[in-house]
């Protein structure tokens, strides 16, 4: 991902001119094209503050550390530029340590700066001081203390530089405050401007070449988009492939809504066919982790080529055929335009394969059906998920926050447009919903925000939901309230009995719709199937955050959630 800083001030200024350490980093998020910084107060921290006030920097205060880490990657997520969280030092890192750790997973570049202790108090006891770089390091792709205040600005530069490094990822910067506080000489300080290479990088031509030859040769080839083709803003090419190629496209991750719901290479419920009967599949920006079954769930038989930023994620768990290291975007061009050049380029034999899937595609459909539009009551969580994918537009954008009710949305809720799904990434950390709508609405006031909560999820930051009320950023939520862990009741109930299913996972009976109305938002409980749709209507409507509290049923567990390996 190639970026641009958009402004800076020269180092030619007056040496008389003094700067503190806390506007040098305002300064260098500026330069960066960094609009917001998302922060809970902390004495360590003010200068920053003020900076930011000085360079025009929206500051977005939050209640709790984990909810300003979390906003942070949801930022860089939607916008494609790094998000930044500023934190205090000591508790206020710790809190801030499951954001980072999430976005590291989920390959998201952001920035946490912490505070820090005075230099000049180091190893003395000082308020708040932790050996915050050590406990960073493992889960960033940079983390070090800043030793001068002439170095600020510099260090900022070079900490979000690492983030693109590779697949993007976060960064952690310390700056101890008496760094913050002094002040410089402007010209003693450097503040970069122009360092940015692209990182476009398009891969081997050769291997681009021998991709197109097997995809132009294959009669049954699949194609599954990750979380990178939305990272490297790659949709046009990726639907430009499928559609010179006829390829089917299944999608995970942020690379949902790459294809919309309709388009005849758009496949969600087939993949288990496609994957066990296809001759070569493509596997674009998605490790093979757990959700791929570690690569063994694609067939030994079957050529597999894996196109990933990282050379380290090429291979790891599975052998590939073909490993081609590359920016989504420029190696699926490369790929289309090679094929395109061949006299033949298979589309016209593939039309079977894709009316095989689509018969697939449809018997699963119409099995899931009446579930989906069941009367049930308590509600069945398939009817909620139903609900949901019917009320979205082209300008929904859609955050699942949950365990076994956001399995199920992924099943049926299809977002409409790219880059209009967002949920937590392979760390499957709880917590990130409310934080991912103040992300997600304040970078995108244009769009609709709908988020989906499992009422486990919601418990662990909604009190950040008074922050959206705070800053004025509507937003459409659903609570699926079981009153439950369930996915992990699941688990219990499969390997100690129904007698033990309820050991520590069972939760009160909150009304989140009252919850919402004491904090100056909407809310509004839900108990009957037919209440769902006009509920989020008029959600919608209220111009206010809300929280459509709907009761489902306890005693339902997602597919999903039942074949997980962990439980078998």
């Amino acid at each position: 991902m190639t970026m641009t800083p958009t402004t800076a001030t020269s180092n030619e200024e007056t040496s008389t001119e003094l700067i503190s350490g806390g506007h040098l980093v305002a300064r260098a998020l500026k330069a960066e094209g960094i609009d917001t910084i998302f922060t809970l107060c902390g004495g360590h921290i003010i200068d920053i503050y003020d900076g930011c006030v000085d360079e025009g920097i929206k500051v977005i205060d939050v209640r709790h550390e984990q909810v300003a880490a979390h906003a942070a990657d949801g930022y860089a997520r939607i916008t494609g530029t790094p998000g930044c969280a500023v934190v205090t030092a000591g508790p206020g890192t710790t809190d801030a340590v499951t954001g980072v750790a999430n976005a590291l997973r989920a390959e998201s570049p952001m920035l946490l700066i912490g505070g820090q202790g005075a230099l000049s108090q180091h190893k003395m006891g000082s308020l708040q001081d932790l050996p915050h770089v050590d406990m960073m390091a493992p889960i960033t792709k940079f983390a070090a203390t800043v030793p001068h205040t002439t170095r600020v600005a510099d260090m900022v530069s070079m900490a979000l530089r690492e983030c693109f490094h590779g697949a993007p990822g976060p960064s952690f910067l310390e700056i101890p405050r008496d760094v913050l506080d002094a002040r410089v000489p402007v010209n003693q300080a450097r503040i970069p401007v122009r360092y940015r290479a692209s990182t476009r990088n398009a891969g081997d031509p050769a291997d681009v070449e021998r991709l197109a030859d097997l995809l132009v040769a294959a009669r049954k080839p699949a194609i599954l988009f990750g979380s990178q083709v939305w990272t490297t803003r790659a949709t046009e090419q990726a639907l430009d492939l499928v559609r010179t190629l006829n390829i089917p496209a299944y999608m995970n991750g942020a690379g949902r809504g790459t294809l919309p719901p309709g388009d005849p290479h758009h496949f969600q419920l087939s993949r288990r066919h496609a994957f066990d009967n296809a001759d070569v599949i493509v596997i674009v920006g998605t490790p093979f982790d757990f959700r791929m079954g570690y690569g063994r769930r694609l067939p030994a038989a079957a050529t597999v080529v894996q196109i990933d930023l990282d050379y380290r994620t090429v291979g790891r768990n599975r052998d590939v055929s073909l490993g081609i290291v590359g920016d989504a975007g420029q190696v699926l061009a490369g790929v289309a335009a090679a094929a395109s050049a061949r006299l033949d380029n298979g589309a016209t034999q593939r039309k079977a394969w894709l009316e095989e899937l689509r018969a697939v595609e449809d018997a699963a459909t119409a099995e899931r059906l009446p579930l989906r539009q069941s009367d049930a009551n308590p509600i069945h969580p398939y009817r909620l998920v139903h609900e949901i994918d019917e009320f979205l537009t082209e300008d929904s954008i859609y955050i699942g926050d949950g365990g076994d009710i956001v399995t199920f949305s992924g099943q049926v809720v299809r977002p409409k447009s790219p880059g209009h799904w967002m949920d937590p990434g392979p760390l499957g950390t709880l917590g990130v919903g409310i934080p991912f709508v103040l992300a997600a609405k304040h970078a995108r006031p244009d769009k609709e925000v709908v988020a989906l909560f499992g009422d486990g999820a919601l418990s662990l930051t909604g009190w950040d939901f008074e922050t959206l009320v705070r800053f004025d950023l509507p937003f459409v939520g659903i609570v699926g309230n079981n009153s439950s862990m369930n996915q992990i009741r699941y688990g219990q109930a499969r390997k100690y009995g129904a007698s033990r299913d309820r050991v520590g996972n069972t939760l009160g009976d909150v009304r989140y719709d009252e919850f919402a109305k004491l904090l100056g938002g909407h809310g509004e409980e839900v108990r009957d199937p037919a209440d769902i749709g006009p509920a989020l209507r008029r959600a919608r409507e209220s111009g206010k955050p809300s929280l459509i509290n709907v009761w489902i049923d306890p005693d339902v567990y997602a597919p999903g959630t039942m074949n997980q390996t962990m439980y078998k």
